[in-house]
């Protein structure tokens, strides 16, 4: 294990701040400790995506913005008015009936926050982190994603210089969606690429 690793997983500078403003203000009776959480639990599961599940939906509805998408996602994320820390540079990657890609951060837990929210518990763990680089077929089977024998797997290591986002494809039966029915379809894990979207019962009716 090289030098660099040892350090991997120390707290960068705004973890260390949010930290200290969180017990500043816990301290201070401005806000407890349920409110903190409740607020990471939304953002985690969904502000945060909703903003890259947007992103995927007009992907899917517009062939230009999808071009986009995929030369610049930075760019792109930037045209709806998501950026910022975590988000400077984003590389989107797009899934197809043969290849199926998957996102994972082996030395920390680098996330395109912007984008996705705050990063899963599992994303940060040692146990993802190193089965999905040596196992990938069998941690999306963990998470209930079977895939054909015959769709390569890609791995995307996030780093601090470059995060990812997967562009899912578009469910069939979906021809009837607005742009906004379509976001409701795509989960975070979806852009992460432990799961596909899919059709909810009802939906496609």
């Amino acid at each position: 294990m090289s030098e660099g690793h040892h350090h991997a997983r120390e707290k960068s500078p705004s973890e260390l701040r949010t930290m200290a403003l969180e017990a500043l203000l816990v301290e201070r009776g401005l806000i407890s400790t349920d409110a903190v959480d409740a607020v990471v639990e939304l953002f985690q599961n969904e502000i945060g995506p909703r903003r890259g599940a947007r992103m995927v939906a007009r992907a899917w509805v517009d062939p230009a913005y999808r071009k986009r998408l995929l030369a610049d996602g930075t760019a792109a994320a930037a045209e709806m008015g998501y950026g910022g820390a975590e988000g400077e540079r984003l590389v989107c990657v797009a899934n197809t009936p043969d290849t199926h890609n998957a996102i994972v951060c082996t030395l920390c837990s680098c996330y395109p926050w912007p984008v996705l929210g705050v990063p899963p518990v599992w994303y940060k763990s040692p146990p993802y982190r190193a089965r999905m680089v040596r196992e990938p077929r069998a941690v999306l089977r963990e998470f209930g994603l079977e895939l054909p024998d015959t769709t390569a797997i890609r791995i995307w290591d996030s780093s601090a210089e470059v995060r990812y986002i997967v562009l899912p494809m578009r469910p069939d039966g979906t021809e009837h969606l607005d742009e906004e029915g379509l976001a409701d379809l795509v989960t975070r894990d979806c852009m992460v690429g432990v799961a596909v979207p899919h059709v909810t019962e009802g939906v496609a009716a």
